[in-house]
């Protein structure tokens, strides 16, 4: 067998081989950012669930709040305790972080938008804004609840919790009127729950 055919006989075993054995790479599923993903179309790179703990200013451990995706947003049970009884404002915040006393390390609202703050406000909501956590005579509360505008991991185009710096759940002192801002006068930062992996 000479050099020449010798040639020939390998390239065509290399391409039966090739024609055989290699199968079609699978396409990315591509989803409408506007349109919310199905629990199928969930990523699967993380949790669908977690729990996070609440501490005051002086670091006293308050309670904590259980998050769970869902196919059109998250939701949070916050079971808490020490605060004082009426309404709270109560956002998520874009860092997770919780280490300085007045919880300023935390950053302002989740809100790449730009959006006005407030459920009631006309040019809003913001991604971070929540209903208004009620808190008992006794000073704790047991509530959900549930946005639409974030994600754990970036589900649906809507901003991820579980960034590289986590973000936080942050109560204030003072009721959120939701329309006025920045924070619907909601004043001091009283509790703070780091959310990360």
């Amino acid at each position: 067998m000479n050099i020449i055919t010798k040639i020939s006989v390998g390239v065509s075993a290399a391409l039966v081989l090739t024609a055989c054995g290699k199968a079609e790479p699978k396409k990315a599923v591509m989803t409408d950012p506007s349109t919310p993903v199905s629990a199928a179309q969930m990523p699967k790179n993380g949790p669908a669930s977690h729990t996070a703990y609440f501490i005051s200013n002086d670091r006293a451990n308050l309670g904590k709040v259980f998050l769970t995706r869902t196919a059109t947003g998250i939701t949070a049970a916050i079971e808490i305790e020490g605060l004082s009884p009426g309404e709270h404002g109560m956002h998520f915040h874009v860092k997770g972080d919780c280490s300085d006393k007045a919880f300023k390390n935390s950053g302002g609202h989740i809100n790449p938008m730009n959006k006005q703050h407030g459920l009631k406000n006309e040019d809003g909501p913001d991604n971070a804004d929540l209903p208004n956590l009620v808190v008992d005579a006794d000073g704790t509360s047991k509530q959900t609840v549930s946005n639409k505008r974030l994600s754990f991991y970036g589900e649906g185009a809507r901003p991820a919790l579980f960034d590289s710096d986590g973000s936080a759940l942050v109560i204030h002192a003072n009721a959120d009127d939701q329309v006025s801002q920045p924070i619907g006068g909601a004043g001091a930062r009283v509790a703070c729950a780091v959310i990360k992996q």
